[in-house]
């Protein structure tokens, strides 16, 4: 007699499903019972016996429990790590195949959205990243006390339940080694740990960012409330490690569903690290955002400005400019360069980076895009070129109605994720030619990529 499950309640009959691909995460795609299945960790062209563990109205939520029949493109998963931890999700695949992988991402994506034209688009091979390993140069970890034990790591996917890292392959050593010198600190100086289930104030977040050009290493203590006790005791002994040259506190609540707070103070050292990028330096605070992949940006933003086709005379605008990373790395090769940025604290930073590489021809405004550049236009400004690099939900519809109105000549758009890109896409092609798009592999072992769209204005 069958039995009757409820949505979302898991299935307890083990079933045999022949992957066909992998979804946009990585995950093996298969179909039971004329439904699509999910299941992490699997390959195409791969049979395997997988557990339904969830059960929604269009798809299915699957557990691998072993291989039947083996890809010829699996490659061992990194020892002495959890595989359900975020960041290896392609750990098993080859790394030849992760880059095709990523370049038919893209594909999928136009096909689904189909921007005009997108058929002929030109889509270059992902350039591949020099270190498939050891790459990221800032660790943000989660800490925890449970039952006893002091656990510091990174949640499960679309879960609480913290993952122990003692390893982690894809971390530079020296973060990860720093990372695990201060949870020894913490658990010596009986320093207060943030408890989600009895809201108890204490540090919460660890984070490590390491300079590729200086070795500097900057930490950050996130933590629940403000005054923590023996947090400035324990400032002091993490200055004493290897290459550390600042502590910070940044203080959120348990109301706050992103993982900083809006308040930091500096607890000890110097108030930025120095990063270098294909000859300029760029000041970051603990806030600022910068790639997670030094040695691969310089690939990243070299390729940008190469598809730029700038000259000498134009105005570039660097839109969601950030710390000014891209519009002070283009500022020889144009007459002026203009950033637009929402973040207060990141546009302060810009304009302390024009100063610190001796540029007299770059300005960065505070504003969003949509409102600042129709204002920088009417006031007289020439709209040349145009750089975008926006966060992983895209452009802002008003934005993209903005930039049709503006009509820059030629401008690149740097996406995250090839789904906002290809549904951007549409709109900007009404007055848009696609000329090229440029995977270039900023994460190995995980499925995102960063993607260079060269977009030039129809005649």
């Amino acid at each position: 007699m069958r039995r009757n499950f409820n949505q979302n309640k898991p299935k307890e009959k083990d079933v045999i499903i022949t992957i066909k691909r992998l979804g946009i995460n990585g995950e093996g795609i298969g179909y039971y019972r004329k439904k699509i299945i999910f299941i992490p960790g699997a390959l195409p062209e791969e049979v395997v016996v997988a557990k339904i563990v969830k059960e929604y109205p269009h798809y299915l939520q699957g557990e691998l429990i072993r291989i039947k029949e083996k890809s010829p493109d699996r490659v061992d998963f990194p020892k002495d790590v959890d595989p359900e931890i975020g960041g290896l999700e392609l750990a098993h695949l080859s790394y030849d195949k992760q880059l095709e992988f990523k370049k038919d991402n893209v594909l999928e994506a136009l096909k689904k959205y189909h921007p005009r034209g997108y058929a002929k688009y030109k889509i270059k091979n992902t350039l591949p990243a020099p270190d498939q390993w050891h790459y990221r140069n800032k660790a943000q970890y989660q800490i925890e006390r449970n039952h006893g034990k002091v656990k510091l790591g990174l949640f499960a996917p679309n879960s609480h339940r913290l993952i122990d890292l003692p390893v982690m392959p894809t971390q530079s050593e020296d973060t990860k080694k720093t990372e695990l010198a201060i949870k020894d600190l913490i658990i010596k100086l009986h320093v207060f740990i943030a408890d989600r289930r009895k809201h108890l104030d204490g540090i919460k977040t660890v984070v490590v960012r390491q300079s590729e050009a200086t070795g500097e290493i900057q930490v950050t203590l996130i933590t629940i409330g403000h005054k923590i006790k023996n947090l400035l005791a324990l400032s002091n002994e993490i200055m004493k490690l290897p290459n550390v040259v600042s502590v910070f506190q940044n203080e959120t609540d348990w109301r706050n569903p992103q993982v900083w707070g809006n308040k930091t103070e500096k607890l000890a050292g110097k108030n930025t690290i120095t990063e270098e990028i294909l000859g300029k330096k760029f000041a970051l605070s603990p806030r600022a955002f910068f790639q997670l992949n030094p040695v691969q940006t310089k690939t990243l933003y070299s390729e940008a400005l190469k598809y730029l086709d700038l000259t000498p005379d134009q105005t570039l605008i660097d839109a969601y400019s950030g710390v000014g990373t891209l519009g002070i790395l283009a500022a020889d090769q144009v007459k002026q360069v203009v950033g637009i940025e929402t973040i207060p604290e990141a546009v302060e930073d810009a304009k302390h980076n024009v100063e610190l590489n001796h540029l007299k021809n770059a300005d960065y405004f505070q504003g969003s895009v949509e409102k600042v550049l129709p204002e920088l236009q009417k006031g007289g400004l020439p709209i040349d070129a145009l750089i975008v690099d926006p966060p992983r939900t895209g452009l802002a519809k008003s934005l993209i109605k903005t930039l049709l109105r503006v009509q820059p000549q030629t401008f690149v758009y740097i996406s995250c994720n090839p789904s906002t890109l290809a549904q951007d896409l549409v709109l900007l092609s009404e007055a848009y030619d696609v000329r090229l798009i440029q995977n270039v592999d900023m994460l190995p072992q995980t499925p995102r990529c960063e993607c260079i769209a060269k977009l030039v204005l129809r005649k």
